[in-house]
């Protein structure tokens, strides 16, 4: 068996990847280099390297040079074109057309980026995005509920009144793209806590997946009541939150013996049509719950099935889990979640 290393925490002998050789190659950086590296990415891309940065503070020279080796192949597959494309595309065009005729030639074709000020908000503890949700208008609040990471959104909003926090679940479900004039009404208000930001045409953000990220990691008293809230004002929203909290892949997440419950409840025709539409492993789990008898049954439909079509998957995996929902809310299983159980 291969030694531990304890500043990397992984068996020597095996290669120095993700962010362990990320890592290495920022410190060997000079500091000024690596903070402007750093301030490309997220916030939990910073957190993620700067403990990668003190768990690999002992590296030895065979994983420098694994880290160095994994960079400079990883290098060459990238074209001399993309490096710095954007400057120069835009320098290109400028000269060609103008500056005013260049900026509405770009403003239609060129990759939108993340405006500034919803970046900064990544960055904001909780206490004070917490303020910010309380002060400022539900629709400027459900865009910063939005681009939070799901789970400081959600204890941002387990700080705020009852009422406010099912309206902003609410306004963030129904995002779907935000025009400038709301982006500049959020920098309007980030400008007081003296974060600014640039202005972009409009962001795709919000809508039911993202605020069901949030609901995941909510604890669950808090999850099921802003869920009854929901189905007061938009039932049918709320039916796709719950269904995007909790996916057919997340069944992976239930213990063996709630799994076993679920699947001996649902009709096996409909877990054949399920389950044809699943990988091989997920498929091989659910019937490992089962008994030999009942196992084989379900294979041998499934293997009798030709073409199935996509949606009729999809319908099947929605009814299983709606049984699971019930089954949680009845207190017969419990689906692990974030802060809490989710049910």
């Amino acid at each position: 068996m291969a030694d531990l290393d304890p500043a990397l925490g992984f068996a020597s002998a095996q290669p120095v990847e993700g962010s362990a050789a990320a890592a290495i190659l920022l410190m060997l950086l000079d500091e000024s280099e690596a903070a402007t590296i750093l301030k490309h990415l997220d916030p939990d891309e910073v957190r993620q390297l700067a403990k990668a940065m003190f768990d690999t503070a002992s590296a030895t020279e065979t994983q420098i040079g694994q880290a160095l080796d994994r960079f400079v192949t990883r290098s060459r597959s990238v074209s001399a074109l993309a490096v710095g494309a954007d400057t120069r595309i835009r320098t290109v065009i400028n000269q060609a057309v103008g500056n005013v005729r260049a900026d509405n030639i770009l403003a239609a074709v060129a990759p939108q980026s993340s405006a500034a000020s919803l970046e900064m908000l990544r960055w904001m503890d909780v206490e004070a995005i917490s303020a910010l949700l309380a002060s400022e208008h539900p629709q400027v609040g459900a865009l910063i509920l939005s681009v939070l990471v799901p789970d400081v959104a959600a204890r941002a909003i387990e700080t705020l009144d009852e009422g406010l926090q099912a309206d902003l679940v609410l306004r963030a479900a129904m995002l779907s793209s935000v025009p400038a004039a709301a982006i500049e009404d959020l920098e309007a208000v980030l400008a007081a806590a003296n974060i600014g930001g640039q202005r972009v045409a409009k962001q795709p953000i919000g809508g039911p997946s993202d605020v069901a990220k949030i609901m995941k990691v909510m604890p669950r008293h808090l999850s099921e009541r802003t869920i009854r809230a929901l189905k007061k004002h938009d039932r049918q929203l709320a039916q796709t939150i719950e269904e995007e909290m909790f996916v057919f892949d997340n069944l992976r997440d239930l213990d063996l013996r709630s799994l076993g419950t679920v699947l001996r409840s649902v009709d096996a025709a409909l877990l054949a049509v399920a389950l044809k539409g699943a990988d091989e492993t997920m498929a091989d789990l659910c019937l490992s719950t089962m008994s030999q008898r009942a196992s084989e049954t379900i294979r041998d439909e499934m293997a009798e099935m030709t073409m199935v079509k996509r949606a009729d998957v999809d319908d099947a995996q929605k009814s299983i889990m709606q049984v699971v929902r019930q089954m949680a809310a009845a207190g017969e299983i419990v689906i692990a979640g974030g802060a809490d159980d989710y049910v």
